[in-house]
């Protein structure tokens, strides 16, 4: 296998997919060297089987609004990988949601769950819907009208969904109740639902947790103290504000937090009052991050991200291809030795190239935000046996996964000299077993 011919390959069968191209080349170009040691795979064209998704819904989605006008959406469900489950993954409403961001999505899910060690399969869906300014109503007659055409495709056996920007607990709930409504049935369908109703505890923090676990491990690496360390996050949602939580109590000092209208920046140090503050801000009100420079009396930066800042670690939380070459380069001459991704593909190629010449530590996303999937799956086995593990119990398995993904990606990550290349090391870990699994099931 040639990573740059099925590349091409696939850009000529699926043009004008950026996302979705730039997720497969990423984890193409890192497994070419280990896929040519099994001639067996190239025998049965494995690599064009993993990359081109097992199927893909896509439907209108009609409902009215609070002005008794009739919108339209586009709803859409990537079936991507089952090999080793059923498929697994969040569902997204954004503006920008297209097939191709989907599809990276979908991609990147699939090695996601490889690692967690769980029995979960990739996928992934969403709408060009937003959320932002809609009523509670609106949201709720939304998500009735798209699982109404999504349902008949999901189930616990077959295909899970959960969150992903834009569909928090209320989004979730509004779905798995027409879902259970339309099934007739009260099962484990949906993760990330409601404490009352199956969630698990643990879940909504699960990502921004799990994250900072696996910075710890990579930190422990080379003997580094996370205790007053300067942290810049991005992003003010779920992500990042169990992110900059779990900071705090390990003593760290998060200076940033970002949205979509721009950056704060707070010298002193985001503290637990503070947080309490964003998170109340973003979580009732849906309000903007400015609000907080206003309270706060700090500096805002419209229109702009919060890697210019100072700092010795730098987490993106927020979304896709946040932070490029440039700023890559301005965190490296700021001192930072450290980054870990919290949201799914926030550094471009060319920001990833940066950071590996530098050797520093760097998390790519399907290892250092599987906290989030991994709880889910574990909301899964709750759900399955009919029972609800404590706060504790939930949070020393997530501990323990997010170990089990580390010391996997210094399995096959580790280089000749010491460095370990987490990149490398994620996408070989999370592709062996998926191709091991296909290739036991036979040409399907």
């Amino acid at each position: 296998m040639k990573a740059s011919e099925v590349l091409d390959n696939l850009k000529r069968r699926f043009p004008n997919e950026p996302e979705y191209h730039q997720a497969v080349s990423e984890v193409l170009g890192t497994i070419e060297e280990v896929y040519n040691e099994h001639p067996e795979f190239e025998k049965s064209n494995l690599i064009e089987r993993l990359c081109i998704p097992d199927r893909i819904f896509s439907f209108r989605v009609t409902w009215m609004d609070d002005k008794g006008q009739i919108q339209t959406n586009m709803g859409y469900r990537i079936q991507h990988n089952n090999a080793i489950g059923p498929y697994k993954g969040g569902i997204r409403f954004h503006a920008s949601v297209n097939q191709s961001i989907l599809k990276f999505l979908a991609f990147e899910q699939t090695f996601k769950n490889s690692l967690t060690t769980l029995p979960m399969g990739g996928g992934k869906g969403g709408s060009d819907f937003s959320p932002r300014g809609k009523s509670n109503a609106e949201i709720m007659r939304f998500c009735q009208a798209f699982v109404l055409e999504l349902w008949r495709h999901i189930g616990p056996d077959t295909d899970v969904p959960a969150g992903d920007i834009g569909v928090g607990g209320r989004e979730v709930a509004y779905m798995y109740g027409m879902y259970k409504k339309l099934a007739r049935e009260n099962t484990g369908t949906f993760t990330g639902k409601g404490i009352e109703f199956g969630g698990s505890l643990i879940r909504p923090e699960a990502t921004g947790y799990g994250n900072v676990y696996f910075l710890l491990q990579m930190l422990k690496t080379r003997g580094i103290d996370i205790k007053g360390k300067v942290v810049t996050v991005s992003g003010s949602g779920n992500v990042a504000q169990y992110t900059v939580e779990k900071l705090i109590a390990l003593g760290a000092k998060v200076v940033t937090m970002s949205d979509s209208d721009g950056y704060i920046y707070d010298p002193d140090g985001i503290d637990r009052t503070k947080l309490d503050y964003i998170m109340e801000l973003k979580n009732l009100y849906r309000g903007r991050i400015r609000e907080y420079a206003e309270q706060y009396g700090v500096k805002y930066v419209p229109g702009a991200r919060p890697w210019g800042e100072k700092c010795d670690i730098a987490m993106p939380s927020a979304t896709q291809n946040e932070l490029d070459g440039d700023d890559a380069r301005t965190l490296l001459a700021n001192g930072c030795i450290a980054v870990s991704e919290g949201a799914n593909m926030p550094s471009t190629p060319e920001a990833i190239e940066e950071f590996l010449k530098a050797r520093i530590l760097y998390a790519p996303g399907k290892a250092a935000n599987a906290g989030g999937v991994s709880v889910s799956g574990l909301e899964m086995t709750q759900n399955a046996q009919k029972l609800s593990w404590s706060a504790e119990e939930v949070d020393q398995k997530l501990q323990s996964i997010m170990e089990n993904i580390h010391e996997q990606c210094v399995k096959y990550g580790q280089q000749a000299d010491g460095y370990v290349n987490y990149v490398k090391g994620a996408n070989v870990a999370g592709f062996m077993k998926v191709a091991k699994a296909m290739m036991a099931q036979g040409i399907l």
